[in-house]
C-alpha cells in the first residue's frame, strides 16, 4: 500500500481503472397495459423483441434517459416526475446494471416508433405469450418478477 501511495496521480488513477470493474448502465421500461399486455421494441442491432430504453449517456440520468428513449422507441411520452422507484437488475457476468422501471400505460395509449435507424417494429404482447426476446429482456423480466 505504501508503494501505492508514492506512484504519481495519473498512475495511481490508471491502476484502479484497470483494477477496478466497469459497467454499463441502461435504462428500460416495463410499460404495461391493464390487459395484462406489455411494450417491447424489435431493433436491427439485436435479435430478439426487448424492453424499451437503452444506454444511459455519460451525465445523464436514469430517469432522462428513459424519457428520452421512450419517446424515440415508442412514441410515448413519459412524465419523470412521475415515473415510479425503479427495480436494479445487475449482470455483474456482462458487467451490465439495467434502471427498470415497472409503469401502467396510459389508457388508449397508441406506439409509434420515432427511430427508424434502430427500431424495426413495436407491439403489445401478452406476457403468456410472448415472441422471442432477447437474453437481457428475459433476465430484466425474471428480476421485476413477471417472468
Amino acid at each position: 500500500m505504501a508503494v501505492f501511495r508514492r506512484l504519481p496521480g495519473p498512475l495511481r488513477r490508471g491502476v484502479v481503472h484497470t483494477a477496478t470493474p466497469c459497467y454499463t448502465v441502461g435504462a428500460v421500461v416495463v410499460l404495461r397495459r391493464d390487459d395484462n399486455r406489455i411494450a417491447l421494441v424489435e431493433q436491427r442491432h439485436s435479435p430478439g423483441w426487448a424492453l424499451p430504453g437503452g444506454l444511459v449517456k455519460r451525465g445523464e440520468s436514469p430517469t432522462s434517459g428513459l424519457v428520452r428513449e421512450v419517446a424515440e422507441e415508442l412514441g410515448v411520452t413519459l412524465d419523470a416526475g412521475a415515473l415510479p422507484v425503479p427495480y436494479a437488475a445487475v449482470n455483474a457476468l456482462v458487467r451490465r446494471v439495467d434502471v427498470v422501471f415497472c409503469v401502467d400505460a396510459p389508457p388508449g395509449v397508441q406506439l409509434q416508433s420515432e427511430d427508424d435507424v434502430e427500431v424495426t417494429g413495436v407491439g403489445w404482447f401478452p406476457l403468456d405469450a410472448l415472441p422471442e426476446i432477447s437474453e437481457p429482456t428475459q433476465e430484466i423480466l425474471r428480476a421485476v418478477r413477471l417472468l
